[in-house]
C-alpha cells in the first residue's frame, strides 16, 4: 500500500487558499487511488519538536561518528520519530504560503528537525551531499498575498518556493510538481484565479 504524507503549512484552517487547492488535489487523488493511506501532518497542531541544545548536540555527536547517549539520545530518538513518519511516504503534497518572502517557521522547523546526517543526507568530503529521499514524488502548493512570479522587487522577492525547491532537491526529491496561486490580493479576477489553481490540482493529482 502506497502513502501519501498531506504536510499543512498554513494556521489558518478553513479560510487557508494553500488548504482548500490541497483538499481538491486530495479529493480526486483518492478517486485514483482508493488504497492508498493518507498521513496528514498539521504542523499547526501536531507540532515538531524544537530543535534545541540538545537536539544540536546529538547532531554533532552522529556527524562525529559517535552514538549520542543520555540526553542527547532522547533528542535523537524525538528527531528519529519524525523523521520515520515522513520517510515513510511514497508521495507528498505541501501547501506553502509565503511569509515575509519565506515559507513558514512552523515548515522550516521541520526541516530543520529532520535534515540530519544518514537520514535526509549522507555527507562525503570527496563528492559532498547526497539526498537520501530518491524515488519519491513531491507535489507543492505556493500561494501568496502580493508576490508573483515577474513582478517588481517593491512587491516582494521569492525566498519561498526557491528555498523549498532547493531543500527538496537537496534531500533527493526530483520528482516535483508545482500549483501556484499567486497574488491572492491584488488580482483582479481572484475567484476565477483560485478555480484555476483548483483544476490544476484536479488534474496534477488524477496522474500523481
Amino acid at each position: 500500500m502506497s502513502r501519501l504524507l498531506h504536510v499543512i503549512g498554513s494556521p489558518r484552517g478553513d479560510r487557508s487558499t494553500s488548504r482548500a487547492i490541497a483538499e481538491a488535489f486530495l479529493a480526486r487523488y483518492r478517486a485514483e487511488h482508493p488504497d492508498v493511506e493518507i498521513d496528514t501532518l498539521d504542523l499547526w497542531t501536531d507540532p515538531i519538536p524544537a530543535f534545541d541544545g540538545d537536539r544540536a548536540a546529538a547532531k554533532m555527536t552522529v556527524i562525529g561518528g559517535g552514538t549520542p547517549e543520555g540526553a542527547e539520545a532522547t533528542a535523537w530518538e524525538s528527531i528519529t520519530a519524525v523523521f520515520q513518519r515522513v520517510d515513510a511516504a511514497d508521495h507528498y503534497l505541501f501547501g506553502v504560503p509565503m511569509w515575509n518572502g519565506g515559507i513558514p517557521w512552523a515548515l522550516k522547523q521541520l526541516i530543520d528537525t529532520i535534515t540530519q546526517p544518514g537520514m535526509v543526507f549522507s555527507f562525503d568530503p570527496v563528492n559532498g551531499y547526497t539526498g537520501l529521499l530518491r524515488d519519491k514524488k513531491a507535489a507543492v502548493i505556493y500561494t501568496s498575498g502580493v508576490y508573483s512570479p515577474g513582478v517588481p522587487p517593491a512587491f516582494g522577492r521569492d525566498f519561498h518556493s526557491t528555498y523549498f525547491d532547493d531543500w527538496l532537491h537537496f534531500a533527493g526529491i526530483e520528482d516535483i510538481a508545482e500549483i501556484r496561486y499567486q497574488p491572492t490580493l491584488l488580482t483582479e479576477t481572484p475567484d476565477r484565479d483560485l478555480a484555476r489553481a483548483i483544476a490544476e490540482a484536479t488534474e496534477l493529482a488524477a496522474t500523481f
